[in-house]
């Protein structure tokens, strides 16, 4: 489907760096400065656009264009991990390891437990 090969985090962080290096956005004087709050910014409005392809439907009618926007905000979600020297890839397994212990109704067994009720 695709020519590309496929990549790891690692190369697609180094990929994005390659592209914002070469668009001179590292540079002081860039109108795109690369600092972890502007990337936190440009990551929600692109999330935000993945939203709007849903906004008054359960699916979207444009894959892709959801294709792309997935892209963009994959793209900077890699760039502010990389500016903000997080290792992602490690800290998504980590996150795993978390999720796989957390009790993801909390709320409604303290509700259960209030009110008497059993499972």
């Amino acid at each position: 489907m695709y020519n590309f090969p496929v990549m790891n985090i690692q190369d697609l962080t180094r990929e994005m760096d390659r592209f914002v290096t070469a668009k001179g956005w590292y540079q002081p004087d860039s109108p795109r400065p690369q600092t972890p709050k502007n990337l936190a910014i440009s990551l929600c409005i692109e999330a935000a656009e993945v939203l709007e392809l849903f906004q008054w439907s359960e699916k979207t009618t444009d894959l892709s264009e959801l294709a792309d926007e997935l892209a963009d905000v994959t793209l900077y979600l890699l760039q502010l991990a990389r500016v903000a020297d997080i290792d992602l890839e490690r800290a998504v397994m980590k996150k795993l390891e978390e999720n796989y212990l957390r009790t993801w109704d909390e709320r409604l067994d303290a509700e259960k437990d209030k009110n008497g009720e059993e499972d």
